[in-house]
C-alpha cells in the first residue's frame, strides 16, 4: 500500500494521457500505473486484512453494513422515485431500451435529501477516504433499478475507461460503492466482478461519438472491451459475484472489470451506486477531445470534500 499524493489541481504534466483508449485500431492490455490502496489500517475503519483483500482483488463485500431499521427510509425513497412518472422524462433518467421501465436515475445525492444522506453516510465516506488516502467528493451517484422479469444486463466494462476518456479523470484514484436495497442472489442478475482485473487496463477500440452518453447509458457499444481481452482476463482472474441481503455494500476499484446479467426472476435487484473520487484527482479536459459529459453524470463543479461528523 502507498500513501502517494498528487496535486489538488492537476498541472499540465499531470494531464498527460497515461491510459490511452479508443485511439488505436487494435485493443491492448497494459499494466496499471497507479496504486490501489493509498491509506493504512490506522487511518480508517477497514483493518489490514480487508485492505490487503481489496488491493489484491479490487473489491470488498461488507454484509449487513446497514440494518433493516436504517434501510427503511432509503427503500421508501427508492420506491417513491420509481413511481414518479415525470422523472422518466428528466435528463437524469435512463429508460430501458425495450420498455418504459426506469433503468437508472443519476445525481440522486443532488435531487433527494434522503439519498444525499446515504451517499454521504459517515461509514461509507470513512472507508472511501481510507482506500483513497485523501478527502473525497462524489463524482457520480445513481439508483440502478433492475426490475423483475425485464431488468436488462450491463455488459462487461471498466468504469475508469469511460471516466478517463469521456470525463477526463486522470488517475485510478476513485472507488465505487454499491449499496444493496434489495437482496442480491445468484439468480436476479447480481454484480459480477473479475478479481484482480483492476491491475490491468484494457484499451478499447472505436472513436467516441459526440454526446455518446445519450446512447451508452442505455446500451454501451463504444468503450466496452473486446471478446479476446475479456476471455483472457476471465481465464486469468475468474469471475465472482458478491451476494447478500439488503443492507450489504460492495466497494470496488474504478478499474475492476465488472458487469451483470439480465434479471428474468420476479425478484428485483436495486441498489444505490455512488462513486467517490479523491480531491487530488479532479477531472481535466476529456481525453477523447470532446465536450465533457453533463454534470449530473460526472461532477466538474463542486469538489468540496465530504466532512465526517466530528469534523463539522
Amino acid at each position: 500500500m502507498s500513501d502517494t499524493t498528487t496535486q489538488l489541481h492537476p498541472s499540465p504534466a499531470s494531464a498527460t494521457d497515461r491510459y490511452p483508449s479508443r485511439q488505436a485500431a487494435e485493443p491492448r492490455i497494459t499494466n496499471r500505473l497507479d496504486p490501489v490502496v493509498y491509506g493504512q489500517a490506522e487511518t480508517g475503519p477497514l483493518d489490514a486484512s480487508q485492505l490487503r483483500f481489496f488491493e489484491d482483488n479490487g473489491y470488498l463485500n461488507l454484509d449487513h453494513l446497514f440494518s433493516e431499521a436504517e434501510l427503511g427510509s432509503y427503500m421508501q425513497e427508492l420506491q417513491r422515485l420509481r413511481t414518479e412518472e415525470h422523472l422518466k422524462n428528466a435528463p437524469e433518467a435512463v429508460i430501458e431500451p425495450e420498455s418504459r421501465e426506469l433503468r437508472s436515475i443519476f445525481a440522486v445525492h443532488r435531487s433527494s435529501e434522503v439519498l444525499r444522506e446515504l451517499c454521504g453516510h459517515p461509514r461509507l465516506v470513512a472507508m472511501a477516504r481510507q482506500l483513497l488516502g485523501s478527502g473525497v467528493y462524489i463524482h457520480q451517484s445513481r439508483i440502478n433499478y433492475k426490475s423483475g422479469f425485464r431488468g436488462k444486463e450491463f455488459f462487461w466494462h471498466s468504469d475508469f475507461e469511460t471516466w478517463h476518456v469521456e470525463d477526463g479523470v486522470p488517475a485510478m484514484r476513485m472507488v465505487s460503492c454499491s449499496i444493496s436495497l434489495t437482496p442480491n442472489t445468484e439468480h436476479n442478475g447480481p454484480l459480477m466482478l473479475m478479481p484482480g482485473s483492476h491491475q490491468r487496463f484494457v484499451a478499447c477500440v472505436g472513436a467516441t461519438p459526440e454526446n455518446h452518453y445519450r446512447s451508452s447509458l442505455k446500451r454501451q457499444e463504444v468503450g466496452v472491451p473486446d471478446d479476446k481481452s475479456l476471455t483472457k482476463l476471465a481465464h486469468e482472474c475468474g469471475i465472482t459475484s458478491p451476494k447478500g441481503m439488503a443492507g450489504s455494500v460492495t466497494f470496488f476499484d474504478c478499474n475492476t472489470m465488472h458487469g451483470s446479467n439480465s434479471n428474468i426472476t420476479p425478484m428485483p435487484r436495486s441498489n444505490v451506486f455512488v462513486v467517490y473520487n479523491s480531491v487530488d484527482n479532479t477531472p481535466v479536459d476529456p481525453f477523447c477531445g470532446l465536450a465533457p459529459r453533463p454534470n449530473f453524470i460526472a461532477e466538474r463543479k463542486d469538489f468540496t470534500p465530504i466532512a465526517l461528523p466530528n469534523e463539522g
